[in-house]
């Protein structure tokens, strides 16, 4: 799906009010998050006190509610950024933490006294609560972005390669905020988008560091009305520029941001420095070890073996469906390529006809994915319990045997044929610097649905990016995922 990028976009920008401005689409949802987190806070620690008979419950609730605030506030909680980014819990469960150390030294301070098992067991409703509120306003905006609401009207500054590349990297998602409404081009050459380009920016030496820069850009904006400014430094465009670039705008009162030219990197992996007036941007790589990757892999063999004890009467189900249904073995296996390319048998339930590997010869034609993957949307090899089966992924339980073994993670890329790893470059190749998962990314995104480049950036963008919190979230995603059953085929 093209994203508020496009040009098209234009025609459904953001709703305006009668000064021109954008109607506060999320100004009540910043009242809202604050209410719930006063609320969350006040209601459950005044109501247990009170039922524990500590001294004074209602003033402990106020400065529990008080203090809750007060750490969102400092954290920038309750701005358009931070709702419009946040999604994961563990920032949550950080303010939390700080809030507790907050609320102990003014109870300290103000010699109330609390008891602690109380006062913590009270406080843990407003942390369920607020996390359970960062993902519904996140998703809520989310829904908003895609039917073009709650946007944010952004300028390109750069050169004509640059914008190109910002404008189709921003039109490959339609999860963000952005729908950019013209460029202000460095130099003379031509670009490839159609937007409106209302003025140009002298190369670099034209014009004395830049000194009409500022002017210009903001008239664009103005013109354009603009609410951000996107600028990608380059060639032309030097750190001095920018700088100068950067005074006019903040002094004119539009808002700046910089684009880095990085793809798909995590806020996590991202730490920034000074160094002789510099600023340095250092990233960081996923990790490869240390006790999140331990969490991990107890999380996989502890979480494979109870799948596998819970869901026993599911597999006895499935197994009497597919051997009463259809003649042939009720496990079928296949050679999968795992990490670091090394080849492991992966066990899935028979869903299609005993001789199917030597039918797809002659279905390579009718293949439906643009990549290295095989697809048909109504193989003709699958039986009709196997199409229920793969329905709601049911064939993929027996992978949890493959977890267990260690061959593959609950989370990770999808584990590849040898035949589609011949045909990987070296991009799609680093898709197999990690163990492949029984879900992950592409499962929980569309399945079969996605396009093979859609499939490799997804794989690619866990495999750069991970984390245990983000696998959590993925698990969670999976059910959700299987319930619907879009993509699965």
């Amino acid at each position: 799906m093209e994203s508020p990028a496009g040009t098209a976009e234009l025609e459904h920008a953001p709703e305006r009010d009668e000064r021109g401005r954008h109607k506060p689409a999320e100004r009540w949802l910043v009242r809202l998050t604050w209410a719930v987190d006063a609320l969350g806070a006040l209601v459950p620690v005044g109501v247990l006190c009170a039922v524990a008979r500590q001294p004074q419950p209602w003033l402990t609730a106020v400065l529990a509610c008080l203090s809750w605030l007060a750490v969102g506030t400092t954290k920038n909680r309750y701005t358009r950024d931070e709702l419009s980014d946040g999604d994961g819990a563990m920032p949550v469960v950080r303010d939390w933490l700080t809030m507790l150390g907050v609320l102990a030294v003014i109870c300290v301070g103000a010699r109330l006294e609390v008891d602690l098992e109380v006062c913590v067991l009270a406080l843990l409703p407003c942390l369920g609560l607020s996390v359970a509120r960062r993902k519904l306003v996140h998703r809520y905006l989310l829904a908003m972005r895609r039917r073009a609401q709650a946007l944010r009207r952004v300028l390109v500054v750069g050169e004509a390669g640059a914008v190109d590349v910002v404008l189709a990297e921003l039109a490959h998602r339609t999860d963000h905020e952005y729908v950019v409404v013209g460029s202000c081009l460095v130099g003379e050459e031509a670009t490839d988008s159609a937007l409106p380009v209302p003025a140009r920016l002298a190369s670099e030496g034209e014009t004395p560091e830049g000194a009409r820069d500022g002017e210009t850009v903001l008239r664009c904006a103005a013109e354009l009305d603009a609410d951000l400014v996107f600028v990608a430094p380059g060639r032309q465009l030097s750190a001095t520029r920018v700088r100068r670039l950067a005074w006019a705008l903040h002094d004119g009162g539009r808002k700046l941001a910089i684009l880095p030219g990085l793809l798909d990197v995590s806020q996590h992996r991202v730490r920034l420095a000074k160094a002789a007036g510099l600023t340095v941007m250092h990233i960081d790589p996923a990790a490869r070890r240390g006790l999140p990757v331990l969490l991990k892999q107890a999380t996989d063999r502890l979480g494979a073996l109870l799948l596998l004890v819970l869901l026993a009467p599911v597999f006895l189900a499935v197994a009497a469906a597919i051997r009463l249904t259809t003649a042939g073995p009720v496990f079928y296996w296949q050679i999968r390529i795992g990490r670091d390319l090394m080849p492991f048998r992966m066990w899935k339930f028979r869903t299609m006809v005993v001789a199917a590997d030597r039918m797809r010869a002659a279905l390579e034609t009718a293949n439906e994915n643009d990549g290295a993957m095989f697809k048909i949307r109504r193989d003709p090899r699958v039986t009709r319990v196997g199409r229920l089966l793969r329905r709601f992924s049911l064939d993929e339980l027996p992978q949890l045997f493959n977890v267990l073994a260690g061959h593959m993670s609950l989370v990770g890329p999808r584990p590849p044929l040898p035949e589609e790893v011949e045909r990987y470059d070296g991009t799609e190749i680093r898709r197999l610097s990690v163990k492949p998962g029984l879900t992950g990314l592409w499962q929980v995104s569309g399945r079969s649905d996605l396009s093979w480049d859609e499939t490799v950036a997804l794989d690619l963008s866990y495999v750069d990016n991970w984390s245990y919190g983000r696998d959590i979230d993925v698990l969670v995603r999976t059910v959700r995922a299987v319930v619907d059953g879009r993509g699965a085929y």
